[in-house]
């Protein structure tokens, strides 16, 4: 049995990242994950947006901190993860929603976020074509931007291994050993692994690997559906992000990615609840009329793909991260809410740093601690 300093359950948007950061300090690591392969959980699903633009302070930060990470992947990684800065943009074509978007302002960039309200006349020149009557402006964030979550996953696998992070596929997680209030092994379906600290970043499933130890966390995964257009010559490039509600959704954003197709998503109202990634027929007829609406020129592009993927809800849209309180050394990262993407990369070297030196970054962890009241809603989520 061979024995590691930490192991990670989950080899997806949270766990890859934080295998190559704790592997980077030097610890033994071994990555659990009941796939054969990387990325094969919500992290293929995603479609790609990475931002800091939230309304709670500890996404903001931890959002800048994936940025950053991103940025220098190429540059200092050499790994090339169709990384595009093109920015978020929200626009407004009602009062209530353009008066919302401007009250979030003042809190956004207290917490150090680059975002301002952008006129129609900016609106319409960063997107050409997008509809002008009825604009009234929208916020903007330049530094927020997209990518392939794919090459991203292979990008951080490829770098993990470079650290001598050892991959354990196509095992399940089946118990913990815990003696004296502390984590000694995980057990699984192919064996024990004698370990000091262990990750829950089990996406979708975290409930499932948290209630193994007794912790009853309020993961509650819901799901969404996402496609992808062939590709047209580019002619926008932020993430366009509609918070209109209507009667079949709250909300839906797309964007151009680095090969030119327009890559969609949707959140439906009500919730879909549950863990069922099958595609549907009501996904197309209700996010392509909003799309066209806004945006006239994407009227004669063909849809290649649709799937859908699952995001990991909590009650108040916020992610699950710190310490068990009863099982010494098991830390809870779970209960992304569909932003594991955009937050892995930046969580890792926090979860890094307080695994190892026992150093917790006060406003992240206190904000998204196990055991907050999960009150309130963020309203960016």
């Amino acid at each position: 049995m061979k024995n590691y300093d930490v192991v990670v359950i989950g080899a997806g948007s949270v766990g890859l990242p934080l295998a190559h950061r704790l592997a980077l300090r030097g610890l033994s690591v071994a990555v659990v994950e009941k796939r054969a392969s990387v990325g094969q959980g919500q992290n293929k699903a995603a479609i790609g947006g990475i931002r800091a633009t939230h309304s709670d302070r500890a996404k903001i930060k931890v959002g800048n901190a994936s940025l950053d990470v991103i940025r220098r992947l190429l540059p200092e990684y050499g790994q090339d993860v169709d990384y595009v800065e093109g920015g978020y943009l929200f626009p407004a074509y009602q009062e209530n929603i353009a008066q919302g978007l401007r009250d979030l302002l003042p809190l956004q960039q207290s917490f150090g976020l680059n975002i301002d309200w952008i006129e129609p006349e900016e609106v319409r020149e960063r997107c050409p074509g997008i509809r002008a009557d009825g604009l009234i402006g929208g916020t903007f964030s330049p530094e927020d931007g997209h990518l392939s979550s794919l090459k991203l996953a292979a990008a951080f696998h490829s770098l993990a291994r470079q650290e001598g992070v050892d991959f354990l596929f196509n095992t399940e997680v089946t118990a913990f050993e815990v003696e004296h209030g502390k984590v000694k092994a995980v057990i699984t379906d192919q064996g024990t692994i004698s370990c000091a600290s262990v990750v829950n970043a089990a996406g979708g499933h975290g409930r499932e690997i948290s209630l193994l130890i007794g912790a009853d966390l309020p993961v509650y995964p819901d799901s969404h559906e996402a496609g992808v257009t062939e590709p047209v010559k580019r002619f926008f490039l932020p993430m366009l992000v509609d918070i209109a509600p209507d009667e079949q959704s709250d909300n839906y954003y797309f964007y151009q990615n680095a090969e030119e197709q327009i890559v969609f998503c949707i959140t439906p109202r009500p919730k879909r609840m549950g863990k069922d990634r099958r595609s549907t027929s009501e996904f197309l007829p209700m996010v392509i009329p909003r799309m066209l609406n806004l945006y006239p020129r994407l009227r004669n592009l063909k849809v290649r793909r649709i799937w859908r993927g699952l995001y990991p809800m909590t009650p108040d849209g916020k992610p699950i991260v710190g310490f068990d309180q009863q099982v010494q050394g098991f830390f809870h990262a779970i209960g992304m809410c569909g932003q594991g993407l955009m937050l892995g990369p930046g969580l890792a070297d926090l979860i890094a740093r307080a695994i190892m030196e026992g150093q917790e970054d006060e406003e992240v962890f206190t904000d998204l601690s196990p055991y907050r009241d999960f009150s309130g809603d963020e309203l960016l989520k």
